[in-house]
């Protein structure tokens, strides 16, 4: 069994956006030359998480939608007080998706379904420069 750490940069604009992370951790993968095992991504910090989705303009938008539901942006936030900061909102979103994915590989590919795809969603309120942990444990 062999453990690979690898860093992945990706630059956000904040406020929900989400980015598809696929292709980038595919080449990660082909980068290592592994060809079965499992795969960790994790984004260090607090206003970020990790899903899979199909990601395609209407299931975007959805998505935006119900964490705006669920989570409201001008509600109150207890953080505020602490930080005045203004993103209380977008440390709950991150809490309730989390910071991290363990994704299959085989044959040297992600296992992944036909429409699912891996991405990184930014819920503070400003643009980001991210740096993901990746962790291949495989042969």
């Amino acid at each position: 069994m062999t453990v690979v750490n690898d860093t992945l940069s990706i630059e956000t604009r904040g406020e929900g956006d989400m980015i598809d992370l696929t292709d980038r951790l595919a080449l990660l993968l082909q980068k290592h030359k592994l060809k079965t095992g499992s795969m960790l991504v994790f984004v260090p910090g607090s206003t970020a998480g990790l899903t899979t989705i199909e990601y395609e303009p209407g299931l975007k938008k959805d998505f935006s939608l119900l964490m705006e539901k669920i989570i409201p942006k001008n509600a109150r936030y207890f953080h505020e007080e602490t930080w005045n900061d203004g993103n209380g909102h977008s440390h709950i979103r991150a809490s309730l998706l989390g910071p991290s994915l363990t994704l299959p590989f085989g044959d040297g590919k992600l296992l992944l379904g036909t429409w699912q795809q891996i991405v990184l969603v930014d819920f503070d309120n400003r643009p980001r420069a991210r740096s993901l942990v990746v962790q291949f444990n495989g042969q």
